[in-house]
């Protein structure tokens, strides 16, 4: 079964509110515009329900199927954010708002979904109930989280639900997935040492909270090479190293490190955390100064369910005849909030083997894309809950 007709015929439509939504990015919880038009496109496919305000500036609509004994209910979610980069993409519809681009394709998302929304309102040839989700604050804001603290799984009453993301270096319009942990738990960290300042002539009267530090940094690594089992994934990266003093001739008292920790396991993510302290506390005692680690958990590991992933796979290949075993990515991603909460899936969809990856300046989605992800959407609902 290749893409659905119905995707072709609405191809140029959707494009365009893909591009509307390009040119007019917004951040975090901000998507106030991209809110309002969701809704009111879901308003204007004439479906059950449309409620806005869940999870801060989040948008949810039911879709009611020809028959609805089933008693299935299957949740769709498309993330709304942008990131604040500045575009250089030249593109005639690019970023109107300066700071802040479409760099991860969160449009072609939301376009795609609402386009498998108007194509199931049209048609509803299922039997149960779909629940559309419009997410905001997937990039760090943990939007996800925020819809699932409003009760949305219980109060619509979703069953399963799965979440799709465009993928540059995959061919067009293919896919790829994976059981299990998929995305990584994103952890970050500070660290303040502190020492004694003073005349970098006479470092004897000092305790070297430079020393001290990068003794840190590098001991910190250790966590991978000799803490980890080595199958199982951690990084742990120091990104940021900042002295309080900035003159030539002055150990600075203070070091301030920040950094992050990916991991594929809660146990991996325990150790990392453990490790971290206890390297830290040593290092700072050893030169005689003194540390404060603040660890602040950030995303859990996404994993997808087994019998949801084997399903949302066989539905891939049905539309574009090939659906691969995607690696695992160290990345994050919010929707893992949705999984912890209910069993479902989430799949990658070819962006093209050409341009640049998501989060570059430079990156676009493939609006060629579409009609592989709408179709992969409306093909879960009347798949998984077929009209008798």
């Amino acid at each position: 079964m290749p893409t659905k007709n119905r995707f072709a015929e609405l191809h140029d439509e959707i494009t365009t509110w893909r591009r509307d939504l390009h040119e007019n990015p917004e951040i975090l919880f901000e998507t106030h515009r991209t809110s309002a038009l969701v809704a009111e496109k879901l308003e204007e496919f004439g479906l059950d329900e449309v409620t806005t305000g869940i999870g801060r500036t989040g948008v949810v609509g039911v879709i009611k199927g020809k028959a609805t004994g089933s008693g299935k209910v299957i949740g769709l979610r498309a993330d709304m954010d942008a990131l604040p980069i500045h575009e250089q993409t030249g593109l005639e519809y690019a970023s109107k708002t300066p700071g802040a681009m479409h760099a991860c394709g969160h449009d072609g998302h939301t376009a795609m979904l609402l386009g498998a929304a108007k194509y199931l309102a049209e048609t509803r040839n299922f039997d149960g109930t779909v629940v559309v989700i419009f997410q905001p604050a997937e990039e760090g804001g943990g939007g996800g989280r925020e819809m699932c603290e409003d009760g949305m799984m219980d109060r619509w009453g979703i069953q399963e639900v799965y979440g799709m993301h465009n993928w540059p270096g995959v061919p067009l319009g293919t896919f790829a997935i994976r059981p299990g942990s998929f995305f990584a738990a994103t952890d970050q960290f500070d660290i303040h040492f502190e020492g004694r300042g003073g005349h970098a002539a006479k470092p004897h009267d000092t305790v070297d909270t430079t020393v001290m530090s990068a003794q840190a940094v590098l001991a910190l690594q250790t966590i991978a090479s000799r803490n980890a089992d080595p199958i199982d994934q951690v990084v742990v990266s120091v990104t940021s190293f900042e002295t309080s003093s900035k003159a030539f001739n002055v150990i600075p008292q203070k070091v301030h490190i920040k950094g992050t920790v990916r991991t594929m396991s809660k146990e991996m993510r325990e150790l990392a955390e453990q490790r971290i302290n206890e390297i830290c506390d040593g290092i700072a005692a050893t030169f005689g100064g003194t540390v404060e680690v603040k660890y602040h958990r950030g995303y859990p590991v996404m994993v997808n369910s087994e019998t949801q992933t084997e399903f949302a796979a066989e539905v891939a290949k049905s539309i574009s005849g090939q659906c691969d075993e995607a690696p695992l990515v160290m990345g994050g991603e919010d929707f893992a909030f949705m999984l912890e909460e209910r069993p479902g899936a989430y799949i990658l969809v070819g962006n093209g083997e050409d341009g640049a990856m998501v989060h570059h300046p430079e990156y676009n989605f493939n609006d060629e894309a579409i009609p592989a992800g709408c179709s992969w959407w409306a093909e879960i609902v009347e798949q998984r809950m077929p009209a008798a």
